[in-house]
């Protein structure tokens, strides 16, 4: 299987799940998102290793392991999100010591955290994207910095109300995924993806 190597687009609100927020990836050469679901301490750690001019007065839990990696001359080669099941990623660092390599299985969320500090690429799988990414036009892609997400609104985000779509019928669920992607609502999209993957 092919590997496609994916940038990172952002972090947006939870549309659909308090205190959580949507980290979302973009194919390197095409106009699929691969939106990921994570927690609010896993986006605050990649936002700040984002930001690079933050620097926290203690290191992070992420940071930490960046100090030991290096400590013991241990790098990050590269990240693989290879797996999707239940709308769960799985994914793995490729680690390198002395020339030998090690492949570490991990949660997808902290696989990113490390990867930007560890300036790795990303990547996934062509089936994995076929399955769980988001076509996007063109005109509705924007660099990373058009819409930043302060380290401040990450602690501060209020509890967003859950969204059910058990009442949807397909149709109804294609035409809200189309407006969320149109709106940028890359964590509610996915939840729509989720739904509408369950049923087919």
């Amino acid at each position: 299987m092919s590997l496609v190597r994916l940038n990172i687009k952002g972090i947006s609100y939870s549309q659909t799940q308090s205190g959580a927020y949507a980290l979302v990836l973009n194919e390197v050469n095409g106009t699929r998102t691969l939106p990921i679901v994570i927690g609010a301490f896993e986006a605050q750690s990649i936002a700040i290793a984002l930001e690079k001019e933050i620097k926290p007065p203690r290191p992070l839990t992420h940071d930490l392991f960046k100090s030991f990696a290096d400590r013991f001359h241990i790098i990050i080669k590269q990240v693989i999100i290879h797996k999707l099941v239940d709308g769960v990623f799985y994914s793995s660092l490729i680690c390198e010591r002395d020339k030998i390599e090690e492949i570490i299985d991990t949660r997808t969320s902290d696989a990113i955290a490390l990867a930007t500090r560890f300036n790795a690429p990303i990547f996934t799988y062509e089936n994995i994207l076929d399955k769980a990414g988001i076509y996007l036009k063109m005109k509705d892609t924007l660099p990373i910095d058009e819409d930043p997400l302060s380290i401040e609104s990450l602690i501060d985000e209020s509890d967003k109300k859950e969204a059910t779509f058990s009442k949807d019928t397909l149709k109804q669920l294609n035409e809200k995924l189309n407006i969320a992607i149109q709106q940028e609502e890359y964590e509610l999209a996915a939840k729509i993806r989720d739904e509408i993957n369950k049923r087919t």
